[in-house]
């Protein structure tokens, strides 16, 4: 062999480590690196469950290997149908796109609504950050209801609510049923930031919201007597509202007049147990479905993010982990005669007599 030979092969053999050290270390790049994550939101933004996600952002980005940048996709209707179908059937399983849902897309699913094309039983589970939520129906003061009996001699009230489908649509019939209000109309055509302005207008009269909601975002609802507060429906049953305006009001199912009123209750609790759900499509790969749970995880046990969800939302987080969702969902109650009465109260229909 030559100088020259033997010098040419040092060089190549060199180059050749350097080639392995660098396809090792790419190897070894975080997959997210780089990339970009895209949460579809089954909803308008601006509302209440838009703040919600928005606070876990930062926390993700910290807590997923190679930091990815994080966008928002709205996609409201159908009390989340069109979101969860679109994930479901339409996004790639790549790990690069996330939904996040209302509770409705478990509620359309298990009553057997129509343009449900997803199974929730093969998304996979990334949790809630929050399965605690107490839901209050309020009308305007100057409706002149500022009571029960007042409100139930009232004709034709107007309820407000997003999609048809939607926890506040929803929530807000529940509410009318179990009052028992005469004639109650329900206009499902808002989005979330728009309710409480429609109320104050005067284009609707009332609504089905969270306390939490009222104590971050109208507190002048309270301080300056705007509305009247009539009832309150706790998820989980028996968990008491801190704030003595809520801790007062009755409790829905103190309405109830049978026990198929009751079970129809504890299906909606079921419901909103299982909290604002994020998913992803079936077919994601098992390695980057098991980074991004980690990831949630991390997130929602961290303290300083229960403290940034606690400013932006003006929600105290309660959170449900990945490994605990999957069985949330399971646990939904079934029971037909609950489910046939719930998708009455959840129709478009006029509300039945009690």
């Amino acid at each position: 062999m030559t100088k020259r030979s033997s010098i040419w092969l040092r060089v190549l053999g060199g180059l050749l480590l350097s080639s392995s050290i660098a396809a090792t270390a790419l190897a070894q790049e975080p997959f997210y690196k780089g990339k970009t994550i895209t949460i579809v939101q089954g909803r308008d933004p601006g509302g209440t469950g838009d703040l919600r996600v928005r606070a876990l952002v930062p926390f993700l980005q910290k807590y997923i290997p190679g930091s990815p940048t994080i966008i928002m996709e709205f996609m409201p209707g159908g009390g989340s149908r069109k979101a969860a179908n679109h994930v479901f059937r339409t996004s790639r399983p790549d790990g690069l796109t996330i939904g996040n849902l209302s509770s409705g897309m478990v509620s359309l699913a298990i009553l057997g609504e129509s343009g449900v094309l997803y199974d929730i039983d093969k998304f996979h589970y990334l949790g809630s950050p929050y399965s605690t939520y107490h839901s209050i129906f309020f009308t305007r003061r100057d409706a002149g209801w500022n009571s029960l009996e007042k409100l139930r001699a009232a004709t034709g009230v107007k309820i407000g609510g997003q999609s048809l489908g939607f926890s506040t649509y929803n929530e807000g019939r529940l509410f009318g049923y179990m009052l028992g209000l005469k004639d109650p109309l329900f206009i499902a055509a808002f989005g979330g930031a728009e309710l409480d302005p429609a109320v104050m207008r005067g284009e609707i009269d009332g609504r089905a919201t969270g306390p939490d909601t009222v104590l971050q975002r109208n507190r002048d609802f309270i301080d300056k007597g705007l509305v009247d507060f009539h009832a309150i429906m706790e998820t989980p049953k028996g968990d008491k509202h801190t704030h003595p305006v809520f801790a007062k009001l009755p409790e829905v199912e103190t309405f109830a007049k049978n026990d198929k009123e009751r079970k129809m209750l504890a299906l909606q609790r079921g419901f909103r147990v299982t909290g604002t759900p994020f998913v992803l499509p079936p077919g994601t790969p098992k390695d980057r479905v098991d980074i991004l749970k980690d990831a949630f995880r991390k997130t929602y046990l961290d303290p300083e993010f229960a403290k940034y969800y606690l400013k932006l939302s003006g929600d105290e987080p309660s959170p449900l982990l990945p490994e605990n969702h999957e069985k949330a969902i399971r646990e939904v109650p079934r029971d037909p005669e609950a489910i046939e009465l719930f998708k009455i109260i959840a129709g478009p229909k006029k509300l039945p007599p009690r």
